[in-house]
C-alpha cells in the first residue's frame, strides 16, 4: 500500500509539472521561452561600489577627485599636511585648525572611531579632512561613533582615496595652498579654482571665531589613569590662580595646568588687561589659537599692558602674540609645522621631540636684546621659544600638552609653576 501511495503522489506531481496532455490530433504548439528584460546600458554604468563623488581643487589649478565622507557641500580653506601617526580626533577638535583643511600623511584614518573623552574643544574646527584611506572598520573599546558620523554631525566635509603623498610633496615644494572641497557636481573646476584663489587666511582674525564669549572656571586635571608626571602627582591642588586668555585653548593645556596645582579662569580673547588683573591672578596664560598673529592687535596690546605685572606663559599663538608685545615681528612659514615629531633644542642643549601646529613664526632678529631665544626648531632653525627674564615671561611655539604627541615638553608647565611661586615669594617678602 505504501508503494502504491508513493507512485500515486509521483504521478500527481508529474502531471502538475507537465500540465495537461494535448488532445489527440491537435498540433503541438511550441511557445518560445522569453528571458527577463535586461537594460544593458544601466548594467554598464551601475557599479557595486561607490564612485568618486567629491573634489579637492587647489589654487594652483590641480584637481583631485575622491570619495566623500561626513558632510556634503562646499568649503574653502588653507590646505596643510600633518605628519602625526595618531590622534586624528584631537587634531580634528583643535581650534588652531580653524580655517584650514588638514591632509593626513598617515595612510589610514578612522580606525578607532570617535570617543567622548579625547575632545580638545567642544566641536570640530578644521574646515575639511583629507585622507588616503578611510578605515572600513572601527575597533576601539571607547568608540562612541564612527568618524564619518561625527563629521556629518559637525558639518565637516571629508575626502578619501586621493593621493595624499603627491599633495604633500606639492605643498612642500610650493608652500601652503588654498583649496576648495565640494560634493556639488554642478560647480565647474574653473569656478572652484577662482574660489580658492579669492580666499586667504593672511590678515584674518580667526581668534574671534573660536574664543569663548564669557569667563568660566576650569578645574579638571589629567585623569589619574593617564597621569605620568611625578611633579603633577605631588602638587597642591588649587594653590595658584591662572587666568587663561582663550585664543582657541585646548582642553589638555588646561588639564596639565590643573594637574600642576593651578585653578584656571578662562577669559575671552578681547578682555581688557585691567579686568584680567582685577582677578588677582598669580600668572597669565596666552593660549594657542588659529590664524595670523599680526591680525589681532588687541591681543598684543593686552599683553603689553600685562608684561611685568605677573608671570606670563605663551603657547603657540600666545608665543607669537607675546613676541610682538616684546617688540618683535612675525612672518608666515612656507608650509608650517604640523605633526608630533618635530625636534626642538632647549636652553640646556636637551632635544625634545615636540607636537607642533602653526603656520607663523617670530623673527629672532626683530627681538630686543633682552629677549633670549631659548628654543630652536632643528628642522629649519626657526624660533621655538623665548624667555624675557626681567618681565618673568616664557613662551614656546609648540604644544607642551602634546595631544597628540610625546611628553618631552611637559616640564614647561612645571617651569611656569615655579616662576609663579617665585613671584609670590618675592611679593610676600
Amino acid at each position: 500500500m505504501a508503494a502504491i501511495a508513493v507512485a500515486q503522489a509521483a504521478s500527481l506531481t508529474s502531471r502538475r509539472v507537465q500540465g495537461p496532455k494535448p488532445s489527440a490530433g491537435a498540433a503541438r504548439r511550441v511557445r518560445p521561452v522569453r528571458s527577463a528584460v535586461v537594460d544593458v546600458k544601466s548594467m554598464a554604468t551601475e557599479k557595486p561600489w561607490k564612485t568618486h563623488d567629491c573634489r579637492l581643487v587647489l589654487e594652483d589649478g590641480s584637481v583631485w577627485s575622491g570619495l566623500s565622507f561626513g558632510a556634503k557641500g562646499t568649503a574653502v580653506g588653507e590646505v596643510v599636511f600633518n605628519t602625526s601617526l595618531s590622534g586624528y580626533q584631537e587634531i580634528l577638535t583643535d581650534p588652531s585648525y580653524a580655517g584650514q583643511f588638514v591632509l593626513f600623511t598617515c595612510p589610514e584614518i578612522g580606525n578607532v572611531g570617535i570617543n567622548l573623552e579625547d575632545m580638545e574643544s567642544t566641536k570640530a574646527h578644521m574646515g575639511g579632512m583629507l585622507v588616503r584611506h578611510l578605515s572600513l572598520n572601527v575597533s576601539n573599546y571607547r568608540s562612541a561613533m564612527s568618524l564619518p558620523e561625527y563629521l556629518e554631525q559637525q558639518n565637516v566635509i571629508g575626502i578619501s582615496e586621493i593621493d595624499t603623498r603627491a599633495i604633500t610633496l606639492r605643498l612642500r615644494d610650493t608652500g601652503c595652498l588654498n583649496g576648495v572641497i565640494t560634493t556639488d557636481a554642478t560647480k565647474t573646476d574653473d569656478e572652484l579654482i577662482a574660489m580658492a584663489k579669492g580666499w586667504t587666511i593672511v590678515g584674518k582674525d580667526m581668534i574671534s571665531e573660536v574664543t569663548c564669549t564669557e569667563p568660566y572656571e576650569w578645574q579638571d586635571p589629567t585623569g589619574t589613569e593617564w597621569e605620568f608626571a611625578a611633579g603633577a602627582k605631588a602638587s597642591t591642588k588649587g594653590s595658584l590662580h591662572v587666568v587663561a586668555y582663550d585664543f582657541g585653548v585646548k582642553h589638555n593645556i588646561m588639564r596639565r595646568l590643573a594637574s600642576y596645582g593651578c585653578r584656571i579662569t578662562v577669559v575671552p580673547a578681547s578682555m581688557p588687561a585691567a579686568e584680567v588683573m582685577a582677578m588677582e591672578p598669580d600668572g597669565i596664560l596666552f593660549s594657542n589659537g588659529p590664524g595670523d598673529p599680526s591680525a589681532v592687535p588687541y591681543a598684543v596690546e593686552n599683553a603689553k599692558a600685562i608684561l611685568g605685572e605677573v608671570p606670563v606663559f605663551g603657547i603657540c599663538m600666545g608665543h607669537q602674540v607675546l613676541g610682538q608685545a616684546f617688540g618683535g615681528e612675525t612672518f608666515k612659514l612656507k608650509f608650517g609645522h604640523h605633526g608630533g615629531n618635530h625636534p626642538v633644542r632647549g636652553p640646556s642643549g636637551r632635544v625634545e621631540i615636540s607636537s607642533q601646529n602653526h603656520n607663523f613664526a617670530v623673527k629672532p632678529n626683530s627681538l630686543p636684546e633682552e629677549v633670549e631665544v631659548s628654543h630652536i626648531n632643528l628642522n629649519d632653525g626657526t624660533c621655538a621659544g623665548m624667555v624675557y627674564r626681567e618681565k618673568r615671561a616664557m613662551t614656546i611655539q609648540y604644544h607642551p600638552e602634546a595631544s597628540p604627541g610625546p611628553h618631552d615638553s611637559d616640564p614647561c608647565f612645571e617651569d611656569f609653576v615655579h616662576m609663579m611661586k617665585a613671584a609670590k615669594r618675592e611679593k610676600a617678602a
